[in-house]
């Protein structure tokens, strides 16, 4: 996925109600932009951390930027827009790069589904097999390994995910979570436990319910985001 426009780079001064960003741009004037990012952010932001934006001038948006990238402070390229994940992971299914999924006859968005009212992010037909698939953006990283973790707040919204996956294999469906894992250095990924006990517990019910779990690693530059490598799936 090539950024169009081309984003612009400045320096994080405060994120704020969630969701606002102050950035103080290379000329030294100020932007506010909206952060699509609805977790904590944990790791991934300081201030005076180098980030990229982009501009719209939709004349119906409040805010004409949105915040895209950040260098954590670990070092490491995150794209904190978690609106970005599931175009990247539909790239990457129809590029055949997520190899556990290819060979699918039609791509549906936002299929509803399951006992909790909710929307797979994607459903997948091979021949007569519906296939349902939840996508996660994983930002959170550490600076003594290269293993990664979601989430990175309390999820209630993630634990519902996965009951309405597990529900769907346990009765004879497939059914598949994938980590879209959109920070750079990243080898691994895991469930943050010390974070929110009740989604790792979750997830583990999940996996043994028959729920496939996988993470993909993504190339982050500020020109474009590609889903390019599988990673790790560490026990929960």
């Amino acid at each position: 996925m090539q950024f169009d426009p081309v984003l612009e780079e400045g320096r994080l001064l405060k994120r704020y109600k969630r969701f606002f960003a102050d950035i103080e741009c290379v000329d030294g004037s100020l932007v506010t932009a909206h952060c699509a990012n609805t977790g904590s952010m944990k790791n991934c932001m300081a201030e005076g951390a180098r980030v990229w934006f982009s501009r719209n001038d939709d004349p119906k948006r409040k805010l004409k930027a949105t915040w895209e990238l950040v260098e954590t402070p670990h070092g490491r390229l995150a794209c904190i827009n978690t609106g970005r994940a599931n175009r990247l992971v539909e790239e990457a299914l129809t590029a055949g790069v997520i190899t556990e999924l290819a060979g699918f006859t039609k791509l549906r968005r936002e299929v509803k589904y399951g006992e909790e009212n909710s929307r797979a992010d994607f459903c997948l037909m091979f021949d007569t097999q519906a296939v349902f698939v939840e996508v996660k953006s994983v930002t959170l990283g550490f600076a003594d390994t290269d293993t990664a973790a979601f989430p990175d707040a309390v999820t209630t919204r993630g634990a519902k995910h996965l009951r309405e996956l597990t529900a769907l294999a346990l009765s004879g469906q497939r059914a598949v979570l994938i980590y879209c894992v959109n920070l750079t250095g990243v080898t691994a990924v895991r469930a943050a436990k010390e974070i929110d006990p009740e989604y790792a517990s979750a997830l583990a019910e999940a996996k043994a319910a028959g729920v496939e779990v996988l993470a993909y690693g993504t190339t982050i530059t500020p020109s474009a985001i590609t889903v390019t490598h599988p990673l790790t799936i560490e026990p929960s």
